[in-house]
């Protein structure tokens, strides 16, 4: 009996030092271990781990809040009014070690100018600070894993309110997408249109357009013409768009304006995806040989044949796909010598699939029946 009683404190303990150890861990510490619970598919505990973090992070900083709120109420501090300089100055006088503690950590996150020498900025920021987007994303990561697509789009867009405090610079362009994929399997067509267009259009944090070829319509128009009236190769000589952050938003689009009948705006889109999809694999022939020069989308194809690892990127980007259905889109519109020499590099090509077969059963392109959105 005495033996079990024993255990059973011993047991106690134990889990009192787990649970003390784990508290005193820092948050970035259980993100990192909730990420590789969720690469091993362990989403339970991926799940407690992201929410620890979470959890930490908001500790962290209500603590730190408390310390400067805390200096903030003392009789004297008060007479200061708002000036951070003057409570700087009485903190290095008293040495106020948590305080002093506290807006060192707030100066190390954000640009001490933004605060415009306020206290009560400060005080905002530590706030605003217990947000997480990294957490809140793989919250969203693990419930899309379960399949839980609700759960998933609320915390996706948690971490898209709280971008301004992403450590990756560019990582919110892919929470974007992740909403906009969540709408895609919901089968909420109107809002993936919506969202896949904010990442064509909308601003990165730098303030310039995320795609600034597409929002000028004089040369997207020029673009078009020189396609439909001069072919694919001359299209392919003379412009190049190497935004590959948009090249998804821009395919996405191009089938779904497809799908809903929209053949004009689908080959605008699928147009773009295209180039850039053969940006990408002309300046891979360009790196790999320097004297390279692009002469037809035939000879491009033999290159890309050579090199196996370039297979992959054809099979993410869904090359041959937006090949059919940009040949498809040109036709509808009465576009054909584009089409058609599309149409023939699919049917000629060994290593275009499903897509080199549907073009070889019909010899010239045509008006395929509305496709069904993934």
């Amino acid at each position: 009996m005495q033996k079990k009683i024993l255990l059973g404190f011993t047991l106690i303990i134990l889990v009192s030092g787990i649970a003390v150890s784990q508290s005193n861990r820092p948050w970035w510490y259980s993100l990192e271990e909730g990420i590789l619970f969720y690469r091993s598919s362990s989403y339970g505990h991926a799940l407690m781990a992201f929410e620890d973090a979470r959890r930490d992070r908001i500790a962290h900083f209500y603590r730190m809040e408390q310390d400067f709120i805390t200096l903030l109420s003392n009789p004297y501090v008060r007479r200061l009014g708002d000036s951070l300089d003057f409570i700087e100055r009485y903190i290095a006088e008293n040495h106020e070690a948590a305080a002093a503690a506290a807006l060192a950590e707030l100066y190390y996150r954000i640009p001490k100018d933004s605060l415009k020498g306020s206290a009560k900025r400060a005080l905002e920021e530590f706030d605003r600070l217990k947000s997480y987007p990294e957490a809140e994303y793989w919250l969203g990561e693990t419930y899309r894993a379960e399949g839980e697509l609700s759960l998933a789009l609320r915390q996706y867009e948690r971490a898209w309110g709280q971008r301004a405090l992403l450590q990756t610079p560019g990582f919110e362009i892919e929470i974007l997408y992740k909403i906009t994929d969540i709408h895609r399997l919901r089968r909420e067509y109107q809002e993936m249109e919506r969202k896949a267009n904010e990442i064509l259009e909308g601003f990165d944090p730098r303030g310039a357009r995320r795609d600034s070829l597409w929002t000028e319509n004089r040369i997207r128009s020029a673009m078009a013409r020189i396609l439909e009236n001069e072919g694919v190769n001359r299209f392919l000589t003379l412009y190049r768009h190497d935004n590959t952050v948009t090249e998804r938003a821009h395919r996405l689009l191009g089938f779904f304006c497809y799908a809903s009948s929209r053949y004009s705006l689908a080959a605008e889109h699928l147009m773009f995806a295209f180039l850039i999809q053969n940006t990408v694999l002309i300046d891979e022939a360009r790196r790999a040989d320097f004297d390279y020069s692009f002469t037809s989308l035939d000879d491009l194809a033999i290159y890309v044949r050579s090199k196996p690892e370039l297979g992959e990127y054809l099979e993410e980007t869904e090359y041959y796909r937006t090949i059919y259905y940009l040949a498809s889109a040109l036709y509808a519109n009465g576009k054909t010598r584009p089409a058609r020499e599309l149409w023939a590099f699919l049917s000629g090509s060994d290593n275009a699939g499903e897509w080199g077969n549907r073009a070889r059963r019909n010899p010239s392109p045509f008006l395929d029946r509305a496709i069904e959105m993934p």
